[in-house]
């Protein structure tokens, strides 16, 4: 059995080999020597799935059937359908040498400073509850392992607050040492983005490992899953749990005009792109990625349901199913699965909003 030490000391490891990736990466001629870059570039795009998805999206079915699938239609709808769009806004970033969302708000009305300060000022307002939310999840996911596998007393070690410190810390550093290397801004961070795409990897071979492990270990496949879950009202309440096709049309709308707008989002696919080679490889991996880190949602939330009841807590059915179970390595994967998730998002979330804040606020 781990000891709840081992979890911290993971965790440390982890970002550690983190670091590595990253000054690898800078290593290698900026990255243009490595032959895999359209897809790592396509692996990047991947910073889009946060801890909501790693941990909420099961949280969300538990509870909402598949009202968790619109945040994921409106990207897959922008990067192939949209691709034109896409690449005629790549273009445009690259003549205007365009650095943020921001900037490229701005330039559209004739490099207005207002409109990229108002800009700026929005999104800072948005993404910060989001990053904390990152740190909250992460956290969170500590303190669910170490209670699970410590004495109370070890479990009580280092509290909820504490944890969030510490982490907020390390990924300063991080972000630091590897997102502000170079003075203009223009500059790719190849370091960091080679450092984003490991994390992206990382977090869809947990989710899925996770999938296949309470799938066909905890249960015979997946009838077995559904013969148990039609014998639970609960479940069957969850399953046959209809949606607002309004609602969801919107939801779908509003994911696909955000994918560009988003800080983090428009710094990895649009500030970060070295050619069209590598928006074409984007344009079927990332759709690709997406179905794979969402194959599994349903039947770990249904397994949750019909393990643990209604009333647990759905968000963290990742992680207390294989603990639930007892094997610590799926738990500890599940478990570098989110910090991954919620490391990459915080850490390019500061970066972009940093680019913002300086080019748009401070030296406008």
């Amino acid at each position: 059995m781990l000891q709840g030490w081992a979890v911290i000391g993971t965790a440390f490891l982890y970002l550690l080999a983190l670091f590595a990736v990253a000054s690898y990466g800078d290593r290698s001629r900026h990255g243009r020597q490595i032959a895999s870059r359209p897809n790592i570039y396509a692996f990047t795009l991947a910073i889009y799935c946060t801890t909501w998805t790693f941990f909420g999206s099961v949280g969300l079915a538990a509870s909402s059937g598949l009202n968790f699938l619109p945040i994921y239609i409106g990207p897959v709808v922008m990067i192939t359908l949209g691709f034109p769009l896409v690449s005629r806004i790549v273009r445009l970033s690259k003549e205007e040498r365009i650095t943020s969302a921001a900037d490229f708000l701005g330039a559209r009305y004739g490099k207005s400073i207002h409109v990229a300060g108002v800009a700026t000022l929005i999104a800072v307002i948005g993404t910060i509850p989001y990053i904390a939310l990152q740190l909250k999840a992460i956290s969170t996911s500590v303190i669910t392992l170490i209670s699970h596998y410590s004495l109370v007393s070890e479990a009580r070690f280092l509290t909820l607050g504490e944890i969030s410190i510490l982490i907020a810390i390390t990924l300063a550093v991080f972000t630091v040492l590897f997102g502000t290397r170079h003075a203009d801004a223009t500059e790719h961070q190849d370091g960091l983005m080679l450092a984003v795409a490991v994390e992206s990897v990382v977090k869809i071979a947990a989710f899925v490992c996770v999938g296949v492990f309470v799938t066909w270990f905890m249960f015979d496949g997946f009838s077995d899953l559904r013969d148990k879950a039609l014998a639970d009202p609960g479940v069957v309440a969850m399953v046959s749990r209809g949606f607002d096709v309004g609602n969801f049309a919107i939801l779908t709308l509003l994911s696909f005009l955000v994918f560009l707008l988003l800080p983090r989002q428009f710094h990895v696919t649009v500030v970060e792109n070295h050619s069209e080679r590598e928006l074409k490889r984007a344009r079927w991996l990332f759709p690709a990625y997406l179905v794979g880190i969402n194959l599994f949602v349903i039947p770990i939330a249904v397994a949750g349901l019909i393990r643990f009841g209604s009333p647990a807590n759905a968000d963290l059915f990742v992680l207390t199913l294989p603990t639930s179970a007892g094997n610590d390595v799926i738990s500890l994967f599940a478990f570098l699965g989110g910090l991954s998730a919620g490391a990459a998002m915080v850490v390019v979330a500061c970066v972009a909003l940093a680019i913002m804040i300086s080019n748009d606020l401070v030296l406008p």
